[in-house]
């Protein structure tokens, strides 16, 4: 009982990936999946995988959404997987490893970027470490984006790779960031932060320099260059709707 594990799966409109992403999960003991209201093909497909299948709104808080996933997880072990990431047969193995041993509470996945055909290593998406998979009871998960899994006690990191394989059109890529600026700026909004002009233009630009020469993001090639614009265009747009939700009449 120790040992076993539940993979927890966050979907929304994934038809086009949610059988690559359950396929590689079929060593965990469960799946669980909670569906923000998919109106496509997701459950009937997700179905085929696992009938824990819980619907709820996400309502802009994807920490709340995980932390409604742990209500019905039943195993000691807690390993959260996006429907655009892969579980490879190395990490795999590894997963199965730690938690025989039971050393830490928590681990860290190194996550790999492949977009439009090229392996992503620099910039903003290189030596990404995001804490996936940890003994249940040790914590919850914090922040309505850009959200983290906070672990108390021991953490630990795997060294095998969590391959991500997201936004493979620039159009999928810009209706995503279109959406996370608007779910950041307001939990920023929350927060009691404020923007302004001169950060309208700071920001993006600060960005853009830090990913593509500081963090290398030239060594990427065009795919490098098109992340870069496209965190940096990210970045304006957060700025941007926080100085109007500031300035709402």
């Amino acid at each position: 009982m120790q040992n076993k594990l539940s993979v927890v799966v966050l979907t929304h409109n994934d038809e086009l990936r949610i059988v690559d992403c359950l396929e590689c999960l079929s060593f965990a003991d469960e799946i669980i999946i909670v569906d923000d209201n998919s109106t496509d093909r997701t459950i009937d497909l997700a179905r085929q995988y696992t009938n824990l299948i819980y619907r709820r709104e996400l309502q802009g808080n994807f920490a709340s959404q995980r932390n409604f996933a742990l209500n019905y997880v039943h195993n000691p072990w807690v390993l959260y997987v996006d429907s655009d990431e892969i579980i490879s047969e190395s990490l795999k193995n590894e997963i199965l490893t730690k938690i025989k041993s039971g050393i830490a509470n928590g681990y860290f996945l190194k996550r790999l970027d492949y977009m439009w055909g090229r392996k992503i290593i620099h910039g903003e998406a290189g030596g990404v470490r995001l804490m996936r998979l940890a003994k249940k009871g040790f914590g919850k998960w914090h922040g309505k984006v850009h959200e983290t899994w906070k672990i108390g006690g021991r953490k630990d990191d795997l060294e095998a790779s969590l391959l991500h394989i997201p936004h493979q059109s620039i159009a999928d890529f810009v209706r995503e960031v279109d959406s996370y600026s608007t779910l950041r700026a307001d939990e920023l909004f929350d927060n009691g932060k404020r923007s302004s002009v001169v950060t309208i233009f700071l920001y993006p630009v600060a960005k853009f320099v830090v990913n593509y020469f500081f963090k290398h993001g030239y060594k990427d090639g065009i795919p490098g260059f098109l992340y870069a614009m496209l965190m940096s265009f990210h970045s304006f747009l957060v700025r941007g709707k926080l100085y109007l939700r500031c300035n709402e009449k």
